[in-house]
């Protein structure tokens, strides 16, 4: 009869075989209340799972990342039960889990309306007050297909079909409705409580555009009322962030449909994003780099030796010349810093070579798929590539991550988590050499005493990497930088040095990304900062407003005089109240608003507001120039800003 072992060692002895949940229950009432699965020997089990043998057991709740997920899975059937209970007609596909949700994909002969998902999460209540049990069995393929073709379920019989036929199928049923799953999946329908649909969209059958267009309807679901109110003044408050929205207001870019993911920058946005490559150019020429660039259409021959055609082909835009030679528009600056490195004959005393490139690179991403600034065709990248012995990757490394995360403080980021990921399934190179990569980059992350979380098979396709994670202002986390070791690109390209041993070498490659996508980062920016961004890299530092036409060369000669000082200084002459000029400027987010009336103009100095409101007084222009100079200097909010 099974021995139950803990997770804090402790065990319990049954005479018989044992379900999860009486497990549960045999230790407490409210953990048999809580218990939503189970894991056994490391498979995530429903409670209902019968434990015959010795195991391992964690209960698993709503306060596990596990337990969550299974909750949020649980009610996206819950949701596709409720739509086919009000519209029989409807055909259920698929309905995965999200981040911070769930949706599910229907075929149905007319548009869901808003009207509609007040209807469904109304009959989902009802569902749920039902508290029906959540039942499991198992059927062959076969049998699995002609149970849903007799329902009318035509899009799971497919699914179902393409499941090697030696394959039992599980199938969960609640209240005489079934779906196809492989769970775990809730006790009961009673265990959700806290969700809410939030919005409708196409999607194609099976991701692919050739195919019908289905109806997807998304939701989010969390442990209780507490949590879904949260999440959900999050999404409250990321609208209101939405760069897109803050892009027109402050005038900064805009997209449109005769170049699809391609940014159309206006001036102040413009300066925004030249602020961030000044910055980070002097980054990295002081931590010993070198600035190059490359040409953006190289030979397509170049990226097939490359391996780019293999894995990234359908991702790339590619041009045919009259004489019929095929180019590519690059996707990314590797091989071309590749070719520079191999320009002259190189010694190990030269090395680390670092290389760094703001390159202009092209993806072709689906246009479903493209979102204002975080997913363009288009983007520039701080790339960079560091040519190195094995010897140096461990200091290499350390200095690189070190960069980052000094980096990231500088633009108000101080919660940052590491991801480790390794190889992929689709690789280049021998397991030998991945072994020694994966090997190399985890000490250095230990040398440079990074905490790291693991994110198997999501390397690049030359190498493991690290992920750098930002979360931002409102919780939210943004993938930006990383770190990737490569030993296989240099040998496809040809690269080698001079070692100490007089012997050709091939170096390690370090690919290093800080920013990612500069376009992403300028919208990652205006969402953390609300629009608000801090004095150095607002488009505009300063505008200077007069109150009447008396004092507009007073106003022009103190632009001029902070322009002449390096600072962004507009003036606004508009024959306006200067009530309204100080809340149309207010609402630009520009950080200072510098008053001159008569008054001001009698007594030589400025009066100066915040964009937050607040008045700073009266005061020499010198006074606001030391202070400016000293808030830029720092980066941050200073006693000028308050």
């Amino acid at each position: 009869m099974p021995i139950i072992t803990l997770p804090d060692g402790s065990q319990r002895a049954f005479d018989r075989p044992v379900s999860v949940g009486e497990v549960a229950a045999a230790i407490g009432a409210g953990l048999a209340r809580a218990a939503l699965a189970g894991r056994v020997n490391d498979q995530l089990v429903d409670t209902s799972y019968l434990i015959e043998q010795d195991a391992q057991l964690a209960i698993i709740t709503s306060k596990d990342p596990a337990g969550l997920e299974v909750l949020r899975h649980s009610t996206a059937h819950l949701l596709a039960q409720a739509v086919q209970s009000l519209f029989p007609e409807a055909q259920v596909t698929i309905g995965p889990v999200i981040e911070n949700g769930f949706y599910y994909d229907f075929a149905f002969k007319r548009p869901f309306t808003p009207e509609d998902l007040v209807a469904i999460e109304a009959r989902m209540k009802e569902l749920v007050a039902a508290d029906l049990p959540v039942e499991r069995r198992i059927m062959s393929r076969d049998a699995a297909v002609t149970f849903f073709t007799d329902l009318g379920e035509r899009y799971k019989a497919e699914i179902i079909a393409a499941i090697p036929a030696d394959q039992d199928i599980s199938l969960y049923g609640q209240g005489g409705w079934v779906d196809l799953c492989r769970g775990p999946h809730v006790p009961s329908t009673g265990k959700l409580k806290a969700f809410k649909l939030t919005k409708l969209a196409g999607a194609y059958w099976r991701g692919d555009s050739r195919n019908e267009m289905l109806q997807r309807i998304y939701g989010t679901a969390w442990p209780d009322e507490a949590a879904l109110r949260a999440y959900l003044n999050r999404l409250e408050e990321a609208e209101k962030r939405d760069h897109r929205k803050l892009g027109r207001e402050l005038d900064l870019f805009h997209f449109q449909e005769q170049a699809p993911g391609a940014v159309f920058w206006h001036p102040r946005g413009w300066t925004l994003f030249l602020q961030l490559i000044s910055y980070m150019r002097d980054q990295q020429l002081a931590a010993g780099y070198q600035e190059v660039n490359t040409p953006e259409v190289m030979d397509r021959d170049l990226w097939v030796q490359s391996g780019h055609i293999e894995k990234f082909g359908d991702n790339m835009f590619l041009t045919q010349t009259p004489d019929e030679r095929v180019f590519a528009i690059k996707p990314m600056n590797c091989p071309g810093h590749v070719q520079v490195f191999n320009q002259g004959l190189k010694s190990y005393r030269e090395l680390p070579l670092r290389l760094c490139e703001f390159g202009k690179v092209h993806r072709y991403e689906p246009s479903g798929a493209l979102h204002g600034l975080m997913r363009v065709r288009a983007f520039t990248q701080d790339d960079a590539h560091i040519f190195c012995t094995e010897d140096q990757i461990t200091a290499e490394s350390v200095a690189v991550t070190d960069l980052i995360l000094g980096i990231y403080r500088d633009f108000g980021f101080d919660d940052i988590r590491v991801k480790f990921s390794d190889r992929p399934a689709k690789r280049v190179g021998t397991d030998a050499i991945w072994d020694k990569a994966e090997a190399a980059l985890r000490s250095a992350a230990e040398e440079g005493g990074l905490e790291l979380e693991y994110n198997p098979g999501e390397g690049a396709f030359y190498g493991p990497k690290l992920e750098f994670v930002l979360r931002d202002a409102i919780g939210r986390d943004w993938q930006c930088g990383t770190l990737q070791v490569d030993f296989n690109l240099p040998e496809r390209l040809g690269a080698s040095f001079i070692g100490d041993d007089s012997q050709r070498r091939v170096p390690v490659m370090l690919h290093r990304a800080m920013f990612g996508s500069l376009e992403r980062f300028c919208g990652i920016l205006l969402e953390h900062h609300a629009g608000r961004l801090p004095t150095w890299l607002a488009p505009v530092q300063v505008t200077i407003l007069n109150i009447t036409d008396r004092q507009a060369e007073l106003a022009k000669q103190v632009q001029e005089s902070l322009k002449n000082q390096g600072f962004r200084a507009e003036v606004d002459l508009r024959n306006e109240t200067i009530g309204f000029k100080i809340r149309e400027h207010t609402l630009q987010r520009v950080p200072y608003l510098v008053v001159v009336g008569d008054r001001e103009a009698q007594n030589q100095v400025v009066a100066v507001r915040t964009r937050g409101g607040k008045d700073l007084g009266a005061m020499p222009l010198e006074r606001l120039v030391q202070g400016l100079a000293a808030e830029i200097a720092s980066r941050g909010r200073t006693v000028m800003e308050g």
